[in-house]
């Protein structure tokens, strides 16, 4: 009898589920193995690509390269050259470092330029059209890259870049479903029927010869021709005809620029982010800082008392980006103090478990003295050791709907990302203050968190997002998945994620990753509980180094993000 009752005992605890979304440790979902190198994107012929060019002899940054124009040619929701992104790297010496080639603000551009004579923001204009575009850095991006680290040549680099422009890319079902949403609206912007208008279906094959031929220009004549040629005269007349205010001498002035990262210590890790004009690595240095004095480990993964901390923690990281962060060559960021232990210890003072702290009663930490959904990111480890993550953007999908026909490209609708107004939403709800305000020049203030982390004070892990607003609180989870919670790079990548960034006063939930009871709970708390029906949080790409020296790739499965390696 005492058999029987212990057998049926051990039956029900073995019954036990999982927690949603992180697999048993008998049952590892692992992503692709691989011995010496790794590509991992949004697309499977941006990886190939990326990854054959590691496989000529060339490096990170040769790939590097070989990924972002690929994007552009098979990811036109997000890939590009009429935009722009960010850049952090890790030799395999142990040098870090990090390249802004965020879009700017035109010269003519002015700080009401999207508010009526009554001071109302008119938010469209900032973000369909002419006047919604910055200027793009994305090909200055990639000849910096080149000309300090790159190893092959440009053409070489771009060949099979070109090639697949040529012989076309194959749509997925994402695509189609995609194109189809943004038909009608690419017809009213460009007032004609362009490439992408036309009513594709999953299988169908787009050939891009327009976008061929810029590349092969590109290829040929370099980076200047982008932005002092014919490529450049191009741009900026089909901008200007539909109400554009860019003009080339936008295009001459603008240049990459290499900053110093974000370095911030959590517990053994190390992690290496982008510095300001995004957002990224402060306040995921903040979040991440916040939450360590808690015993995260104990509370398990996506529990009550975890999605507690870490809802707070953002919610105090997301108010002081509001107040404090923008263009560093325009405005001083508090960096150190924001990143400070005493002063964020104190930004915690308040959090308790029984109860949710409102938004309402968090504004920015006192401090004496003183972004998109539709963005992609690439990680790549080459077989010398060195690492990239690189995150770049139209901003929102499409950007601007502007697609230049003679280029084969569209343009950003970058401007979105400024503040029009102090205390005005942009697209993707975050709140901006006087430091993110438009001015000509000037760099718009960005989620996009491309991160590197040591472990030990070796590589451990590549990743980023796309997202806008949910691109910090995607990287901080998946991190934490890893580190804490001990589970498989894929299975970190695909568990369920949650985000709150202070307004509105909302935990954002993906659906079905979280169980009714405990949104329940919450609620009683005091949190605001939002379950999108389709809300994608977030599409993580991301490599892990292994305790043996092998890569595991974390493809994420909200998309058609692809890991491919050697």
């Amino acid at each position: 009898m005492k058999k029987l009752i212990l057998l049926f005992l051990i039956s029900l605890i073995s019954c036990q589920p999982a927690v949603k979304g992180v697999s048993e440790k008998k049952d590892k979902n692992t992503g692709l193995i691989a011995n010496k190198a790794m590509v991992v994107s949004a697309r499977e012929e941006a990886s190939r690509i990326g990854l054959s060019i590691l496989r000529k002899g060339g490096n990170a940054f040769d790939a590097m390269i070989a990924t972002e124009m690929a994007l552009a040619v098979a990811y036109p929701f997000a890939g590009n050259l009429g935009g722009g992104g960010f850049m952090v790297y890790r030799k395999a010496d142990g040098s870090t470092g990090s390249l802004d080639y965020r879009e700017k603000a035109p010269l003519a551009a002015s700080k009401r330029m999207y508010q009526d004579a009554e001071g109302n923001v008119i938010s469209e204009k900032s973000k369909i059209g002419g006047l919604a575009v910055g200027v793009p850095g994305t090909v200055a991006g990639i000849f910096a890259v080149h000309e300090k680290f790159g190893s092959l040549p440009m053409p070489e680099i771009l060949k099979p870049v070109i090639a697949l422009a040529k012989r076309g890319f194959v749509v997925t079902e994402h695509q189609a479903e995609n194109l189809q949403k943004y038909r009608e609206l690419f017809l009213k912007v460009n007032n004609d029927s362009i490439l992408f208008s036309k009513a594709y279906m999953a299988g169908d094959t787009i050939h891009n010869l327009e976008l061929a031929n810029t590349l092969q220009q590109i290829a040929e004549n370099g980076r200047k021709e982008f932005y002092n040629g014919s490529i450049g005269r191009e741009l900026v007349n089909y901008l200007q005809a539909h109400g554009g205010i860019m003009t080339m001498e936008d295009l001459a002035e603008y240049r990459a620029q290499w900053r110093d990262p974000i370095s911030v210590k959590y517990k053994d890790l190390k992690l290496i982010s982008m510095p300001p004009p995004s957002s990224g690595g402060i306040v995921l240095g903040q979040i991440l800082k916040m939450v360590e004095p808690f015993p995260l480990k104990e509370f398990g993964h996506n529990s009550e008392k975890t999605i507690q901390v870490l809802t707070e923690a953002e919610r105090r990281a997301y108010a002081d980006r509001s107040y404090y962060l923008g263009d560093p060559d325009f405005v001083n960021i508090p960096t150190d103090t924001l990143l400070s232990d005493s002063y964020l210890k104190n930004r915690m003072d308040k959090f308790s478990f029984t109860k949710a702290t409102p938004s309402s009663e968090v504004e920015h930490g006192e401090i004496a003295g003183y972004e998109s959904m539709e963005t992609t990111h690439y990680s790549i480890v080459d077989q010398y050791g060195n690492a990239i993550a690189a995150t770049t953007t139209l901003n929102g999908a499409y950007g601007s709907k502007l697609f230049v026909p003679e280029l084969g490209f569209f343009l950003n609708n970058e401007m979105d990302d400024f503040s029009a107004k102090p205390g005005f939403p942009n697209m993707f709800g975050l709140i901006g203050a006087e430091a993110n305000s438009i001015a000509p020049g000037k760099k718009m203030l960005s989620s996009m968190t491309p991160t590197i982390v040591e472990k030990n004070d070796k590589l451990w892990m590549v990743l980023g997002s796309p997202g806008g607003s949910t691109i910090i609180t995607s990287v901080l989870q998946t991190i934490l998945n890893v580190k804490e919670f001990g589970v498989t790079m894929q299975e970190a990548v695909d568990a369920p994620r949650f985000h709150h960034q202070w307004l509105p006063d909302e935990i954002l939930f993906e659906p079905e990753g979280f169980d009714e009871k405990l949104l329940n709970s919450l609620q009683e708390k005091g949190y605001n509980i939002n379950v999108g029906e389709s809300t994608v949080i977030g599409k993580v790409d991301a490599i892990l180094v292994l305790p043996d020296g092998r890569m595991e790739g974390g493809a994420d499965r909200r998309g058609d993000d692809t890991a491919v390696g050697f």
